[in-house]
């Protein structure tokens, strides 16, 4: 299904993806060596229930996932690139962790992913990979506006991706995304400009360049969600959800932690 929401339906949009930035960002601030990942998932709890939001992850049961899922955010540590499912684990120095959430404000639906680097050790190789997935994601949205083809978008992400040296995996990428998290259309990492749905205002969009740094193969974690590097390297991940406006794209998920 491909939805096109109306001019009410896309203020409720807003609104979403602020709570989703807001939570990503003050998860961010709170995540230090020691955290504890199961830590992380009760204070996304705790702060979706707060807002009077629902969590898109607690009951959702894809074919590729073994059951529900059970937590309220993805939790991805170094290897693991998406659905890492939360589990007793420490965060240590130097970790890469990624943090991906999706909530549902007042029927309206919104996701967004970040990666960063727990602790006071940086290794250049991470923070490469790291602003390499954020480099695409701007790109992607440049490229975002009426008429345009998911085919732009596509080649876009992974012109940065493949210009940046890493392998580009096609399995799992961006999709729509309103009244449900997953929608048509799948936006994958890479593709051929001029091809496939053509953007129109009202459809909202959630793009996601996410790369391992030698390989593009993906191993199931015996938890039977999260997707690891088969090579153990280490992954990063960047999402925003944008609306598609008469002017271009809209981002939604950016922080307003001050309002």
């Amino acid at each position: 299904m491909i939805e096109i929401l109306t001019p009410t339906e896309l203020l409720r949009a807003k609104d979403s993806g602020t709570l989703v930035a807001n939570i990503l960002y003050t998860l961010k601030d709170r995540c230090t060596v020691g955290t504890n990942l199961l830590e992380i998932n009760q204070w996304a709890k705790e702060m979706i229930l707060e807002a009077g939001a629902q969590s898109c992850y607690v009951d959702y049961a894809p074919s590729f996932g073994r059951g529900p899922f059970g937590h309220y955010i993805c939790t991805g540590v170094n290897d693991a690139v998406l659905h890492g499912k939360p589990h007793d684990y420490a965060l240590a120095n130097g970790d890469l962790l990624t943090l991906d959430l999706a909530v549902s404000l007042r029927g309206i639906a919104a996701d967004s992913a970040i990666s960063f680097i727990v602790g006071d050790s940086k290794p250049a190789e991470s923070v490469a990979m790291i602003e390499v997935t954020e480099r695409a994601l701007r790109a992607g949205i440049a490229a975002a506006r009426p008429g345009a083809r998911i085919g732009d978008l596509s080649y876009a992400i992974g012109s940065v991706l493949t210009d940046a040296g890493y392998p580009v995996n096609v399995e799992f990428g961006g999709h729509g995304i309103g009244s449900t998290m997953h929608q048509d259309p799948h936006v994958p990492n890479m593709g051929r400009p001029g091809r496939g749905y053509k953007l129109r205002p009202g459809l909202l969009l959630a793009l996601e360049p996410w790369v391992m740094a030698d390989t593009a193969q993906l191993v199931t974690d015996a938890d039977g969600w999260t997707l690891r590097s088969v090579t153990g390297c280490r992954t990063a991940h960047s999402e925003h959800t944008i609306a598609i406006t008469a002017d271009g794209a809209e981002i939604l998920t950016l922080p307003n932690l001050g309002g």
